[in-house]
Formats: C-alpha cells, structure tokens, sequence
C-alpha cells in the first residue's frame, strides 16, 4: 500500500485547510485509515481516523469539532478538513492505514504510513 499526502501550507490562526491523501495497492487489505500529527521535537501524535467506508469516525479531543475526517471510496481518498487553525495545529501531518479490526488511535496500530505534509499556523 502506497499512501500520498497533500495539501498542507501557511494559514494563519482562524482559517482552514483541507488535506488530502490518496492510497494505492493493495488497499483491499487497509480497515482504517488515520491522520497523525508531529510538531518539532515532539511524538507523533493521534489526530483522527475513519473506516475504510468512513461511516465511523474517531477524533483526538484537541481537534474535535474543528478537524472533520472523510472518505471517497470511489477515488480511494481520505481527507482531513481542518478549520478553526490555531498555532498549536503546527505540525507535519502523516496520512497512516491499518489492516487492523479495532479503532486505531496507536502509532503502532498502522501498517503503512505516507511521507507527510507540513502545516503551519501563524499567529
């Protein structure tokens, strides 16, 4: 499974992006497909995540009600709309997929993972 994440960019506080990442390969394996973030000298950390459907969807509380996590089935697409920005948003985003059966929220629950596009908040 191949994962490609877009769409990251400058923003100031209030506004929006919408990241994209598009999966490729065997996704016929792929249950879940997650958002991660990582600020500088920070772990990577749990942002949202989705059935393959993306009929359920799972949010970190730092980011519910602002960030929204969904699925084209048909472009094999996930995205991650994120409005509201706030400087603590600052972070490389990474787009993960799980072959796993339980709701992913762990690092270590994902079995492939893209390369990761940069976000940044300015105050």
């Amino acid at each position: 499974v191949q994962l490609q994440a877009s769409g990251g960019g400058l923003v100031q506080a209030g506004g929006s992006l919408r990241l994209s990442c598009a999966a490729s390969g065997s996704i016929f394996s792929i249950n879940f497909m997650g958002w991660y973030r990582q600020a500088p000298g920070k772990q990577r950390d749990f942002v949202a995540a989705a059935t393959w459907s993306g009929i359920t969807t799972y949010y970190a509380d730092s980011v519910k009600g602002r960030f929204t996590i969904s699925r084209d089935t048909a472009k094999n697409m996930v995205y991650l709309q994120m409005n509201s920005l706030k400087p603590e948003d600052t972070a490389v985003y990474y787009c993960a997929a799980s072959k796993g059966f339980g709701a992913p929220r762990r690092v270590n629950e994902y079995d492939y993972w893209g390369q990761g596009t940069q976000v940044t908040v300015s105050s």
